[in-house]
């Protein structure tokens, strides 16, 4: 008996103790093996897979995805879905650049696309709000629907371009040599690994995955949550318009196609749960080198673009299918002890 606890008295403790068997069967390390097997076979597959200079080119082209992965982390939590986001940053990128072939500045055309994502993001969490008996699916696969439209009819099938030379720095800019999106990038992961895992805000999103119901019988205001992190999915949409224009160095109403499948792919792989409550910024981060060292590994040994997005898809099946299968696996195990008779 432990000296500073008196005799007869029994406390709980609320952490488990360490176990090193379960420090290694965290969903983070399967990634991390993953991430490893993807570069052993892109490297067997093409020579030119490894040098550094075609790496950091490849980071250049897919992290304006991860920009939108972290705030959709926090949809994901919540229990919900954003379908929307490819839309979203399609309008942003039309706004701006229609925006800046008026006359209007650019730096004042980037703040006006942020605010048009942002009001993308709030509309599509004021009507799961209000109207609660709709899905966050068939809300977004409407505001998908709506937003192209709109980008489209302002913009017809044209493009608008000739943007300030500054402006490519967003997206092909480097400091000391590494690509400004990739610390852009890393900067967000830690100001999103702190809002999820270190703030009031953040718990209470894990909360209303696990239970929104009694979080809301908690005191914990839900539909305010809920506006917020939507808000912030928009915003953030917006802000992957601006690397994702400077990149293209032009705008129309065609960006941005698919890309919810790569980002809803890379948060889920990254083992948020599609049901809500459970999930760290860790295993999103690994999970968007993934799919997108993946994408590139694929694309120098020319495989089709059709085979790529079977291959995505394949990948979000299995990772939603393999908790699913625990659990089942797990019942059955536990139905099994439970039928066996205690032997006399």
């Amino acid at each position: 008996m432990n000296g500073d606890i008196p005799a007869g008295e029994r406390r709980i403790s609320g952490e488990r103790p360490f176990s090193l068997k379960r420090f290694f069967l965290q969903w983070e390390w399967l990634l991390v093996l993953l991430l490893i097997l993807i570069n052993v076979v892109n490297s067997l597959l093409s020579p030119y897979y490894l040098d550094a200079q075609n790496i950091l080119s490849a980071v250049q082209i897919f992290l304006d995805k991860a920009v939108v992965v972290f705030p959709m982390m926090l949809v994901i939590l919540l229990g919900d879905i954003d379908i929307s986001v490819g839309s979203i940053i399609a309008l942003c990128g039309v706004s701006m650049g229609m925006l800046y072939q008026s006359g209007t500045p650019m730096e004042v055309a980037i703040v006006a696309g942020l605010m048009v994502g942002a009001l993308c993001g709030f509309i599509n969490g004021l009507l799961i709000v209000k109207f609660k008996e709709l899905s966050a699916v068939i809300v977004t696969i409407a505001t998908m629907i709506i937003y192209r439209g709109v980008a489209s009819l302002l913009l017809e099938d044209r493009a608008v371009g000739n943007f300030p030379v500054w402006f490519q720095f967003f997206g092909w800019g480097k400091l000391r040599g590494i690509p400004f999106i990739l610390i852009a990038v890393a900067a967000e992961a830690l100001i999103f690994g702190w809002i999820v895992h270190r703030t009031k805000f953040g718990r209470r999103v894990y909360a209303m995955g696990n239970n929104a119901t009694a979080s809301r019988f908690s005191g914990v205001r839900t539909d305010s949550i809920r506006l917020v992190v939507f808000t912030l999915n928009g915003l953030f949409s917006g802000l992957a318009a601006v690397f994702l224009l400077s990149k293209m160095g032009s705008a129309r109403p065609s960006i941005a196609l698919n890309y919810e499948l790569d980002i809803i792919t890379m948060a889920v792989l990254g083992g948020v749960s599609t049901a809500g409550g459970r999930g760290n910024v860790l295993g999103v981060t690994l999970a968007v080198f993934i799919i997108g060292l993946l994408r590139y590994g694929l694309g120098i040994t020319n495989v089709p673009s059709q085979t790529l997005l079977i291959i995505v898809g394949a990948l979000l099946v299995i990772t939603v299918s393999v908790p699913n299968l625990k659990n089942s696996f797990r019942e059955s195990v536990i139905a099994r002890i439970l039928k066996r008779k205690p032997q006399n």
